[in-house]
């Protein structure tokens, strides 16, 4: 039997709270709707839910807070929605947790395609500190991916530093995954949306500035989490206008 399709809704204005809900209704959803963090966080607790959609503003604990409380507990899809737009906002929420971070005011169609894409990439976080122990080495047919003493292994989604794990979220581990794979040539910011949607690039996706800012935010994360400065990188460089590439 299919495992029961759960979501939990954290939003504090009505308005917003019964579009989410009816929006993931349509999806399949068996929705549970609280207006603050602290009910939104019993939900999770009570519920068990596949998605958690989280608004940023609420009144008492906020968006960002709620986000880390909800992932020491959960392994629930987290997806921020904020009117605020800021690259060090969504930064910050990434950080917190969240999967997906989008701007009001969000179009239905939009957020419904980022969760669907959400549910085809694997469910759990990298384990903090893990190195890779020798039989996983030896037990990965497609092998680890290395670049300037980064390894990475796509089957075990583990990734070392100089022998040190990295604790990645899913979209920072897959978008290295990519750059890795590709060496010097150049990705597009829009090809690795796609590819963190589980889309196949065609030339013809839909692409946003949300998008845009999304790749921008994982990126920034994962060059502060190996400890890389954008202006003498080491690892990732950027190509102005396009995207982004390994140095060489």
């Amino acid at each position: 039997m299919e495992e029961a399709r759960v979501a939990v809704v954290i939003e504090d204005e009505e308005d917003i709270r019964s579009l989410l809900s009816a929006v993931l209704s349509q999806a399949g959803f068996a929705v549970h709707a609280g207006a603050t963090g602290e009910q939104g966080l019993k939900l999770v607790r009570k519920h068990s839910p596949l998605v958690t959609t989280l608004d940023v503003n609420m009144p008492g604990m906020d968006g960002f807070e709620t986000a880390k409380r909800i992932r020491a507990i959960s392994t629930t899809y987290i997806v921020m929605l904020s009117a605020r737009t800021e690259e060090i906002d969504a930064l910050q929420g990434l950080e917190a947790g969240a999967d997906d971070y989008v701007a009001k005011p969000f179009r239905p169609r939009e957020l419904r395609a980022r969760i669907d894409a959400m549910l085809r990439r694997p469910r759990h976080h990298l384990a903090t500190g893990a190195s890779p122990a020798a039989d996983e080495v030896d037990d990965a047919p497609i092998g680890w991916l290395e670049h300037q003493g980064v390894r990475l292994n796509p089957q075990t989604r583990i990734v070392t530093l100089e022998g040190t794990g990295l604790d990645l979220t899913r979209s920072e581990f897959d978008i290295l995954a990519e750059l890795l794979r590709s060496g010097r040539r150049v990705r597009a910011k829009s090809d690795l949306a796609t590819m963190l949607r589980g889309e196949q690039v065609t030339g013809a996706e839909f692409f946003s500035d949300s998008d845009a800012r999304a790749i921008e935010v994982h990126v920034a994360n994962l060059r502060r989490k190996l400890g890389e400065s954008p202006a003498s990188p080491r690892w990732i460089e950027t190509v102005r206008g396009v995207g982004y590439r390994l140095t060489a």
